[in-house]
């Protein structure tokens, strides 16, 4: 059984973790955030920091990576040395990401090329075997590809290796890319970016070009996205006779341009209209969210 704690979710910082709730054990999706805070909201959510087995960059963008080089040293000092799996190219893309590079045990992420975007008929769990999969802390994770202006940008599927519970995490993306839907599909615990409210971006304080950017192929899911992306994810998984998500958790939601009601209400009304009893929780900016 898993439990995704999110620490912090936002543009001005992101943090979450996987928990091997049998083990006690977890892995860290990105680090954009302070020790202070991290170490504070681990707490909150009754993880041992010291458990963590593993690191994963979605990219390399400052609120995912601005924190990680001294959580890290922190860990250390705990006993704590996770590899870092991020990709080559966000490395060289980054300020950040190099001086961690130097002090820490780092790999390459990357995706198997074809692996999950084909799944068809086979199936989330039957893709993964031919996929990209990195295990660690007693789960398998599988990375995928998402569509953000960055060096490389990439979502994860997190399977607990002895009963198959499933997690989903997309955030940054300004699309849902096909290996992206297919990942996110048979999973109890989907977290699926619900970054601006279309109107709202549009009247907003921003310059034009960043409201351009955030709204691009390579920028961030609206509210309208994600949820057309649930009712999808729900539908396609009825039909295969597949999990449909229990709990769904509204990610990276713009604290100008967008509300977290509203991020709510959106991808609530996808499921009363998908007839689907789930859950949804929102990530925030301050403050821990847990899902068990």
């Amino acid at each position: 059984m898993l439990a995704l704690h999110v620490l912090a979710s936002g543009s001005s910082g992101n943090a979450a973790v996987v928990e091997n709730v049998v083990t006690g054990a977890g892995v860290l999706l990105d680090c954009g955030i302070c020790k202070r805070d991290f170490l504070s909201r681990c707490d909150q959510a009754g993880f041992d920091p010291a458990r963590i087995e593993a690191v994963f960059v979605t990219h390399e963008h400052g609120d995912h990576v601005k924190g990680l080089g001294v959580v890290l040293r922190g860990l250390a000092k705990l006993g704590c040395q996770p590899p870092i799996y991020v990709a080559r190219g966000c490395v060289a893309n980054s300020d950040a990401l190099p001086k961690v590079a130097e002090a820490f045990e780092v790999r390459e992420l990357a995706t198997a090329a074809g692996a999950v975007a084909t799944a068809g008929a086979d199936g989330p769990a039957k893709a993964a075997a031919r996929a990209s999969v990195i295990e660690a802390a007693g789960v398998r994770v599988i990375p995928f590809a998402t569509s953000h202006d960055a060096a490389a940008s990439f979502g994860f599927r997190i399977e607990d290796a002895a009963d198959g519970d499933a997690i989903g995490y997309l955030t940054d993306s300004g699309v849902v890319t096909p290996a992206a839907h297919a990942a996110l599909a048979d999973v109890r615990i989907l977290a699926l970016e619900s970054n601006h409210d279309p109107k709202m971006l549009a009247a907003g304080p921003y310059p034009y070009v960043v409201k351009q950017r955030i709204a691009s192929d390579a920028g961030h899911l609206s509210n309208g996205q994600a949820a057309a992306e649930l009712a999808a994810l729900v539908s396609a998984s009825r039909a295969a006779g597949q999990r449909e998500p229990q709990t769904v958790v509204a990610m990276h939601i713009s604290q100008n341009n967008n509300e977290y009601s509203l991020a709510k209400r959106t991808l609530e009304a996808a499921l009363a209209e998908a007839n689907c009893a789930a859950d949804v929780l929102c990530g925030y900016q301050a403050r821990l969210t847990s899902v068990r």
